[in-house]
């Protein structure tokens, strides 16, 4: 088993190309982890969401391995997994308007899914098992944040898959020793993100000449986290957290809807006649906040990204890159 080896699932995606592409030190990128560099082997079904663009920087680089394929396939992630020290979960189904009207993909992929990643970890002795997830899986919250020890109260079948995930990659610490950490995130942004999420699809409509949909009265809050932010919670915890062990990784910005589309107005140059009001989504959850005391007291953890100075780097990537998201 080499030292430094690391499976990256859903590394095509947004977050988990960002990781990758970090840890190489790529794209100008420097690197967040232990001295040196790993070996990386991306896993990935390449799906609409998983763009091989976004591993462009990584592709060719002599420490990263690329291979296609479903995490739900045991024969292939046995394959896949020997011979790894490490294994970082992102990939999933994570889109809470598709799981609405069709949950079936988001129970294979994030419950069943992960289930065979911990499964193929266990008979591969692997080391570190990272499971990422979501704020979301712990509800709506009125007032406070939520802690590492809140009930989980999942309002969407996504949330839900992703709680089952956590739960099961949790109980094979429990029953069979694996170091699994859990890390538990608000709302990211940046640039790559897949413009089906709430600010490329705002700043990408507004880019194209067109109106942006507001959900309801606009007053549901969400917390955001840059994606340099993220990355770096999650190394932290790589490297440093406890076995059995979950933590929050939160950006410490939160903002209603409605000022959000506000801000994403004024960096598009663009006014409130291009915003239309649309019904609110079924079962829509008022508020996520998180407590990420835990990350911070243990492992040192502080957002570094200024929202503004972060949203404006985002807007001017999409704004040089239309051939990374216009269609037709």
């Amino acid at each position: 088993m080499t030292a430094d080896s690391i499976l990256v699932t859903g590394a095509a995606g947004f977050i988990g190309s960002h990781y990758v592409r970090t840890l190489l030190g790529a794209g100008g990128r420097p690197a967040v982890g232990p001295a040196g560099t790993p070996r990386v082997t991306v896993l990935d079904k390449f799906t609409y969401a998983g763009n091989a663009a976004n591993l462009a920087a990584v592709r060719d680089h002599p420490a990263c391995t690329v291979v296609t394929g479903d995490i739900c396939d045991a024969e292939l992630v046995a394959e896949v997994m020997a011979g790894h020290r490490c294994v970082v979960n992102f990939a999933a189904e994570s889109h809470v308007d598709r799981s609405i009207t069709g949950a079936a993909e988001f129970v294979r992929t994030n419950v069943l899914g992960t289930q065979t990643l911990l499964d193929a970890a266990l008979r591969a002795s692997v080391e570190t098992f990272v499971q990422i997830s979501t704020d979301e899986v712990y509800g709506s919250v009125t007032t406070g944040s939520s802690s590492e020890t809140a009930p989980l109260l999942p309002g969407s079948a996504y949330a839900a898959s992703k709680a089952s995930a956590d739960l099961i990659a949790l109980a094979h610490h429990r029953t069979h020793g694996l170091d699994v950490r859990v890390t538990r995130c608000s709302n990211n942004y940046g640039p790559h993100q897949f413009p089906e999420k709430l600010i490329p699809h705002f700043v990408t409509r507004l880019l194209r000449g067109e109106k942006v949909p507001l959900y309801g009265d606009g007053l549901h809050v969400r917390e955001w986290l840059h994606i340099d932010d993220h990355v770096r919670g999650v190394e932290l915890v790589r490297n440093g957290g406890r076995p059995g062990a979950t933590y929050n990784i939160g950006g410490g910005t939160e903002l209603t809807n409605r000022e959000l589309t506000g801000m994403i107005l004024d960096a598009c140059g663009a006014g409130w006649d291009r915003v239309e009001q649309v019904a609110d989504r079924k079962g829509h959850d008022l508020r996520y906040s998180l407590d990420f005391s835990k990350i911070s007291r243990e492992l040192g953890y502080r957002p570094r990204k200024d929202f503004a100075a972060g949203l404006a780097e985002t807007v001017a990537w999409y704004r040089d890159r239309p051939d990374r998201w216009e269609r037709g």
